[in-house]
Formats: C-alpha cells, sequence, structure tokens
C-alpha cells in the first residue's frame, strides 16, 4: 500500500500537515509520501510546472490518501481544490481517502468535511470517516489520532 499525505494549507509547514502525518503513519505500514500544497504557489497555475506535475503524478500511483485542510469560508481551501481540479473524472477510483480538517469549531469542521467527502467522491474515491479536529485538539495530536483509528479511519481492508 502506497500512503500520500496531500496538505491543502496555503501555509507551508501547518499544524493541518501534522496531524495529516501523524493520521498517515497511524494507517500506513511505512513512512507516508507528502504533498504540502502551499510549497507549490505559483506553479500551480503555471502550465507544465513540474512540481504540480510531480503532485498529481504521485495522486495516481497512491492507493490510500489522507487528504486534509483547513476550513476556509466553511470549506477546504482553495489551492487545494487547484490541485485536485487536475485531475481528470474519477481519477481517484480504486483509492481509499480519509478526509481530515481542522477547523476554529467542530460546526465548522463539520461542514468543510461534508464539502470534502464530497470532492473526494466525485473523483471516484471510496470514503473513510473523516478525522476532525478543533483549534483546542490539535495540541494534544496523538489524542485525536487515536480517537480517530478508533472511530473508524481504520486501515483499509481491516
Amino acid at each position: 500500500m502506497t500512503t500520500l499525505v496531500l496538505s491543502g494549507n496555503p501555509r507551508p509547514g501547518s499544524r493541518t500537515l501534522t496531524l495529516a502525518v501523524a493520521v498517515g503513519e497511524a494507517l500506513s505500514d511505512t513512512p507516508p509520501s507528502v504533498i504540502d500544497v502551499g510549497e507549490l504557489g505559483a506553479g500551480l497555475l503555471t502550465p507544465g510546472d513540474p512540481a504540480t506535475a510531480a503532485a498529481v503524478q504521485a495522486l495516481h500511483d497512491a492507493t490510500l490518501l489522507v487528504v486534509a485542510t483547513p476550513t476556509y469560508k466553511g470549506s477546504y481551501t482553495g489551492i487545494l481544490k487547484v490541485l485536485l481540479d487536475q485531475l481528470p473524472a474519477n481519477a481517484l477510483a480504486g483509492k481509499t481517502a480519509v478526509p481530515v480538517i481542522t477547523a476554529g469549531v467542530q460546526p465548522q469542521a463539520d461542514a468543510a468535511a461534508g464539502h470534502l467527502n464530497a470532492l473526494l467522491g466525485e473523483l471516484g474515491a471510496t470514503l473513510r470517516p473523516a478525522v476532525t479536529a478543533t483549534e483546542a485538539e490539535l495540541a494534544d495530536i496523538p489524542a485525536v489520532v487515536s480517537h480517530a483509528t478508533a472511530a473508524g479511519a481504520a486501515r483499509p481492508g481491516a
């Protein structure tokens, strides 16, 4: 199983990324590959950008995707959408996706999880339960991961 962590936070090295990597590590036998979309910068909007092309290829190659975003205006980030819009229809068919959402409060996280689930489902991914964390919960990432794995964000096929 090839695991890819995709963090859609516009700020590289974010707490959203830290949580997503912890989830990816908990769900995989091997260290996950990581794409921090904020590091792609303007290349996301540049046709033929090599780093963006490599990110799209990594999405095609992975079997388990941990797709993370902070909540912006009640949904996932625009930068995450720009990357995922480069995938063709059903590009995630046969892949398992675990959405990871961070937010100020739980209702915001729940709303963003619904939007991200819809996007990943539209691309053909098989969805696992979303992992959500509020600002207060981000202080204890191991507890968030433990709770999430106990609640069903289990290893695919487990």
